[in-house]
């Protein structure tokens, strides 16, 4: 039943992309249904891979030379990530049936949604190493594609380009850790990795720890490769749904969670990763706070938000990090989604030329703020209990200073959400907009989202148990959601953490007594929106990519005989290395 569950998991929604481009695009109404009726049975068929969660692989196809076994593992973390990202996956899926009514290309776009939510399956799921990599490539590969869907839209097809080089550049910290772990211990497979991570020599290990780190770094869109997320903006909204809140930038959150246990004993790693999850978060905070373009804002706020993950990971708060995970799969993929009905509905991104749309969207605006108040970290909704979890972790087991920027990002984080939510939904409109509410499939998709944001905290219990009884490897201290409940709210931390939270909502509103202040951080402001220079280092990156690349054309003769010399010779060295592995 376990090895059906796994398939079923990983092929459905690539047999759906398949009978999804055999209707073709004459038929959009047949095309939308196969594509909800792939994605929801993904989606069940995954969940329904709770009760099967275990530490043993299920699946185990041995092949032998360099490739070693290909093993699927369905413990707590790979399942709890494979639910993440086909549940949310397939109501991206379903809110995809209204945004994308009459687009041209409707096949393209739901083969390639559907193959991402696949591989991302197959990512969370696979117990090997050289595997995962594959995965990794293939999740880059469907963001570049889906980022670029709109191809005759310069902005968006130079948006995938940018994320397909960076993240790619982060493959390479991937590829080079697992080909060194395989020359190490002569596996691919992660679990016996971490049975005999203390074994290797300490520079070894160090080596494999930062090259995940930046595979990690680059994947989730962290300092200093974060200018990637908020181009990819030039995509469909249920796109950036996805890549946000379910696919791409959880897998380098998973990735240090997986490793953690290997590496924490690594000198000055811990360190390293809590402060690329801080700077990530301070300074993606500081860019959603001048951002105009709805998207963007929200585009920053991942990247920040992924930053109190990280710094959660360094400080030894795999839990917290994972419990946020999933609250932020549930409400950025809400904020995500309402904000493609706005954008549906009004034609424009600009948040400038809104204001007072939420008497003309009332249900848009409600599911929006139900969403702001849970990135915000307010009571009860789920952002405060994870966020509370993360900042206690970080108090208790990392550095004070630390700490401290974290608690400032909170703050920041509140006057930042509350100043989206005015100039969107608030205030005298600024612009004769045409508006409309979201339309049927848009609310069944935004109202299951809106209902997780106020309650999938009470899985706090269940994840921590779930994670404990199934990773050997990793140290859990259990808990409860009782347990939880009474530890957030007896915490001193917790108040002044509210306060923090109180006070930066309280900026915005007095905003207009500050202008004094507001002045003396222009040049702050400026920093920001010119992405702290990190824009100009990441364009330099790809120029030197793309220069590169088209070098190396000259290696493509355009002649058959030439090419096909090339690849049996590659064939047969290949070969040769195969047998010589064997």
């Amino acid at each position: 039943m376990i090895q059906a569950l796994i398939l079923l998991t990983m092929g459905l929604p690539w047999l759906g992309g398949l009978a999804v481009w055999l209707t073709t695009n004459k038929h959009p109404r047949a095309q939308h249904t196969l594509a909800v009726v792939f994605a929801v049975a993904t989606g069940s068929a995954a969940l329904l891979l709770l009760p099967y969660a275990s530490a043993t692989p299920a699946i185990v196809i041995p092949l032998g030379g360099l490739f070693g076994d290909l093993t699927f593992t369905p413990d707590g973390l790979s399942v709890f990530l494979a639910i993440i990202a086909t549940v949310v996956g397939s109501l991206a899926v379903i809110f995809s049936v209204n945004y994308m009514h009459g687009d041209k290309q409707l096949g393209r776009y739901y083969e390639l949604v559907l193959l991402f939510i696949g591989a991302m399956a197959g990512l969370a799921l696979t117990g090997s190493l050289l595997f995962l990599f594959v995965f990794w490539e293939v999740t880059a590969f469907c963001s570049f594609a889906l980022i670029a869907f709109n191809n005759d839209d310069p902005k968006a097809v130079a948006g995938g380009i940018k994320a397909l080089i960076i993240t790619s550049l982060g493959g390479v910290g991937l590829l080079s850790g697992a080909l060194i772990i395989y020359a190490q211990t002569g596996s691919y497979q992660i679990a016996a990795f971490l049975e005999r991570a203390e074994t290797l020599p300490k520079e070894v290990l160090a080596l494999v720890a930062f090259g995940f780190l930046i595979a990690a770094a680059a994947k989730s869109a962290q300092f200093p490769f974060q200018t990637w997320l908020p181009d990819a903006m030039e995509a469909p909204t249920p796109v950036s749904a996805l890549i946000h809140a379910a696919t791409m930038v959880n897998a380098g959150v998973y990735l240090l969670a997986r490793f953690f246990p290997a590496f924490e004993g690594v000198a000055g790693w811990t360190t390293a990763v809590m402060i690329v999850g801080l700077l990530s978060a301070l300074l993606a905070g500081l860019m959603a706070l001048v951002a105009t373009d709805l998207k963007r804002a929200l585009a920053y706020s991942t990247v920040s938000q992924l930053g109190y993950m990280v710094y959660a990971i360094g400080a030894g708060g795999v839990y917290a990090s994972q419990f946020h995970l999933l609250s932020h799969a549930v409400f950025k993929a809400l904020l995500f989604l309402a904000a493609g009905a706005v954008i549906h509905g009004v034609g424009t991104r600009d948040m400038r030329q809104m204001g007072g749309l939420g008497s003309r969207m009332p249900f848009t605006r409600t599911v929006f703020v139900i969403g702001a108040l849970a990135l915000a970290g307010i009571p009860i909704f789920n952002g405060f209990w994870s966020k509370e979890l993360i900042l206690e972790a970080g108090l208790h087991e990392g550095s004070l200073w630390a700490y401290g920027v974290a608690f400032f990002c909170a703050g920041l984080t509140a006057l930042y959400t509350l100043r989206m939510v005015y100039l969107v939904f608030f205030g005298k409109p600024r612009s004769h907009l045409h508006a409309h509410d979201a339309q049927p499939a848009m609310k069944v998709s935004l109202g299951l989202l809106a209902l997780g944001s106020v309650t999938t905290w009470l899985l706090a219990g269940p994840l921590s148990e779930l994670l404990k009884s199934t990773l050997p490897f990793h140290e859990f201290h259990e808990l409860r959601t009782g347990g939880m409940i009474q530890e957030v709210i007896t915490q001193p931390a917790t108040l002044a953490a509210l306060a923090v939270i109180v006070a930066g909502g309280l900026l915005w509103w007095q905003r207009q007594r500050l202008t004094g202040l507001t002045r003396m951080l222009q040049g702050l402001a400026r920093m920001a929106t010119n992405s702290f220079g990190f824009e100009a280092i990441n364009r330099g990156v790809i120029r030197v990519t793309q220069s590169t690349a088209e070098a190396l054309r000259v290696t493509q003769t355009g002649l058959l005989s030439w090419n096909v010399a090339g690849i049996a010779i590659g064939l047969i060295v290949v070969l040769i290395l195969l047998a010589w592995g064997k």
